[in-house]
């Protein structure tokens, strides 16, 4: 692999424990990185007034890869997003959840096997608000045909790509006939003019939820609007293990954020309870994608090495507390460490 300068935010509460973790193993499986430590969340706090520090931002855009641990946003009050900001400002329209079954990791369903493809910018998530008069508030959510028809664009590549079967957008246009109408008719007309190879269905989003929790092996990939997607693909995770065992990615055109998805933590904070995997495993999709974006051929090698030394830890039982296991975070990072081929 050849050298390559990644930004590293390692996040609130347990972020910079399962940052140190992830690091050690990608050190360990020969990813020669050059890590440009950043500050963002809480922890910028601590260095200035700021919670997305202008530097962090611009070492992101110099060098277009940038690896995050959780980061705190409070909840009903304080500062806005850092997620939020970072997609905003970076542009990073396209959130990419692998859901994937584990080994060694025992659920309700076996050979589940999904990608969820979240619109990043626009929709209710972005927070948009006002207070209209005392005790009455406002949500603005948006739509436009230049996001909607890029993230359709953006899902369709990457299933032909990976060769995935279909994709299913989810929406609620019976009732939301303009935002999440144009949604689904962007998404149609992008397959119909340059996807046909690829399957194309729609669906009612509260009755695709609970074909989801039905069967979940019946959808491929998903395709939702900002905030549908937060939610969704969360309840996917929880049909393979929760949110500890599953990576997130944030992608634009010129940069990308691969983090974790779960929160900081802060009451397990500083007491090697926390589990790297979902980190480790936002990593490897970052190796992927600097092998595909990138050219750095052996970005890959590396990557392929630690997903098999994870998934074999995890099989042979060296899992952590919230899996079932008696690990700590170093000890993890230690198992799979051991397993590297």
């Amino acid at each position: 692999m050849k050298k390559q300068s990644v930004v590293l935010i390692a996040g609130d509460g347990i972020g910079p424990e399962v940052s140190r973790a992830v690091v050690d193993i990608l050190d360990a499986a020969g990813a020669v990185i050059d890590w440009l430590p950043r500050h963002a969340g809480l922890a910028a706090l601590e260095h200035g007034p700021e919670v997305m520090p202008a530097d962090t931002l611009e070492a992101i855009r110099e060098h277009g890869v940038a690896l995050k641990g959780p980061c705190t946003t409070p909840v009903g009050k304080g500062f806005s997003s850092v997620n939020v900001q970072l997609r905003k400002k970076l542009n990073l329209y396209a959130a990419v959840r692998p859901v994937r079954s584990m080994p060694g990791v025992p659920t309700r369903f076996e050979g589940v096997d999904l990608v969820i493809i979240r619109e990043n910018t626009e929709g209710l998530y972005s927070g948009i608000e006002n207070e209209v008069t005392p005790g009455v508030v406002t949500s603005l959510k948006v739509a436009t045909e230049t996001a909607c028809e890029r993230i359709a664009r953006w899902a369709f590549r990457y299933a032909r790509d990976r060769g995935r079967r279909d994709v299913t957008v989810m929406h609620k246009a019976n009732i939301m006939k303009l935002t999440d109408g144009l949604f689904i008719r962007k998404a149609k007309a992008v397959h119909d003019a340059e996807f046909t190879d690829i399957g194309y269905r729609e669906i009612i989003i509260d009755a695709g939820c609970m074909r989801l929790v039905q069967n979940p092996a019946q959808f491929d990939m998903l395709l939702l609007e900002n905030l549908y997607g937060d939610v969704v693909s969360d309840l996917c995770a929880g049909l393979v293990g929760g949110l500890g065992v599953v990576p997130g990615a944030n992608i634009g055109d010129e940069q990308a954020v691969f983090e974790a998805v779960h929160g900081s933590a802060p009451d397990i904070a500083g007491k090697n309870l926390a589990n790297p995997l979902a980190l480790l495993m936002s990593a490897v999709m970052m190796l992927n994608y600097l092998a595909d974006q990138q050219g750095n051929a052996g970005a890959r090698e590396v990557a392929v090495r630690i997903k098999t030394a994870y998934d074999r830890a995890l099989e042979e039982g060296a899992k952590t507390r919230d899996l079932g296991g008696d690990l700590g975070t170093r000890e993890f990072a230690a198992a799979v460490m051991a397993r590297l081929g």
